[in-house]
């Protein structure tokens, strides 16, 4: 389980960073910044992919609460024109400006930080598994992607968005043969980008 030691180690307002939605064929990337409160952090926060869907809407309720949180997304026709790490940076660097409150450090999960950030950072590998403040960052990230595909799935039901998330599940692959390319779909991602070289047609 995460834990509080690198915040403490650190000192101060520590904020952690996490994205959902680099892997997608459709969609947004969403980046969370974290900033908990000590005295306050719910019970039972842990790397949003270990949480089943209810407790992570749970604890997504807990989390807004008590802690101060920041949200920023890239959108598709910015993953295409930018490549998705430089759309996941964005929408970091874009989640850490959304922070009602200025932190002196962020921790940010994976290797790799952008360069454009306001503060010092320290990068963390498999940081949602060590960082509570990281943890937090990516429940934050997962649960407002997935309400965004549900949402977007409203208008475009045929793939499964509510279920996938806009992953490439066998659904939404079958679906993309089918009924073709939506608005929301990365185009520079496969197979999307084969089939629009194959002139599949091409929906609303």
């Amino acid at each position: 389980m995460p834990d509080y030691s690198i915040e403490l180690e650190i000192g101060g307002m520590v904020a952690g960073v996490d994205e959902a939605g680099r892997g997608p064929l459709a969609g947004p990337v969403v980046a969370a910044a974290v900033v908990l409160d000590f005295q306050r952090i719910p019970a039972g926060i842990d790397d949003s992919k270990k949480l089943k869907r209810k407790h992570r809407e749970h604890l997504y309720g807990l989390i807004v609460a008590s802690a101060h949180v920041g949200v920023g997304m890239a959108s598709v026709e910015e993953i295409d024109r930018i490549n998705i790490l430089q759309a996941t940076f964005l929408a970091m660097v874009r989640a850490v400006e959304a922070l009602p409150v200025a932190p002196n450090h962020l921790l940010i999960d994976g290797n790799r930080a952008p360069k454009t950030l306001p503060c010092a950072c320290r990068t963390v590998v498999g940081g949602d598994a060590i960082s509570l403040s990281i943890a937090a960052a990516s429940i934050i990230a997962k649960v407002t992607r997935d309400r965004i595909m549900a949402e977007l799935a409203l208008a475009h039901p045929h793939y499964g968005w509510e279920r996938n998330a806009g992953y490439g599940t066998p659904e939404h692959q079958r679906a993309l043969e089918m009924v073709g390319i939506s608005s929301h779909h990365r185009r520079s991602f496969e197979p999307v980008y084969r089939l629009m070289n194959q002139d599949s047609p091409t929906s609303g």
